[in-house]
């Protein structure tokens, strides 16, 4: 998420990633059970009170994600294709937590959040009193927190800028980067092939993430 992560990491581990997390599931059951991915109803906004399945589509959390978008200011198409572009690891809470002990600085959730974001984002709003644990549990909280985070970025780009980006770009480039980057691309600094490739992601994702969020 906000941070910039590589997507690379995830397709070149995963035998080292399923091996942690078959040790994190050997010899206790699933904290949580598991709901089926025949109704995603069941799993959006259950504040961690049953465990997602790692079978996982954006799109049915379009209702979630025109709910927060529009509490949040945003346009729901961006946050729907944020979700889409943060969805090439799997998403299975336990095999989320088993990464972190691998990468200390992981980002939890369905909009893979870092703790930082997460912290800086919840305050003084109402979910200030969730903790960026929870979001591997409860995609609900995932999607809000995704969409006060973009709000909060909008509300730090200038009314112009001279870079040829829209403001779709510099907010989903804010969210993969950083606010301080998305405010260096407004000025017209050209984003590295990190960025550029999570752009282009943004792009690719931008007409299926239009068909979930249409009314």
């Amino acid at each position: 998420m906000a941070d910039s992560r590589r997507h690379w990491r995830w397709l070149a581990v995963p035998t080292f990633a399923l091996v942690i997390w078959g040790v994190a599931h050997e010899g206790h059951a699933p904290r949580h059970p598991t709901a089926p991915h025949t109704e995603p109803s069941a799993t959006p906004g259950a504040g961690g009170t049953s465990r997602p399945s790692s079978a996982y589509d954006p799109a049915d959390y379009a209702p979630q994600v025109r709910k927060y978008a529009a509490r949040a200011g945003v346009e729901p198409r961006l946050l729907m294709a944020i979700l889409y572009c943060e969805a090439y690891k799997p998403h299975d809470p336990e095999l989320e937590r088993a990464w972190q002990h691998y990468k200390s600085d992981a980002a939890f959730g369905i909009a893979n959040m870092h703790r930082a974001a997460f912290d800086e984002t919840r305050k003084g709003r109402d979910f200030a009193d969730r903790r960026w644990e929870e979001l591997p549990d409860d995609r609900d909280l995932a999607v809000e927190a995704a969409a006060w985070y973009l709000h909060d970025l909008a509300r730090q780009l200038p009314p112009k800028w001279p870079a040829a980006h829209s403001r779709q770009d510099l907010l989903a480039l804010g969210y993969n980067a950083g606010a301080g980057n998305m405010l260096a691309f407004a000025r017209g600094v050209t984003p590295g092939g990190q960025a550029r490739s999570y752009l282009d992601r943004l792009h690719e994702n931008w007409a299926a993430a239009g068909r979930a969020t249409a009314p």
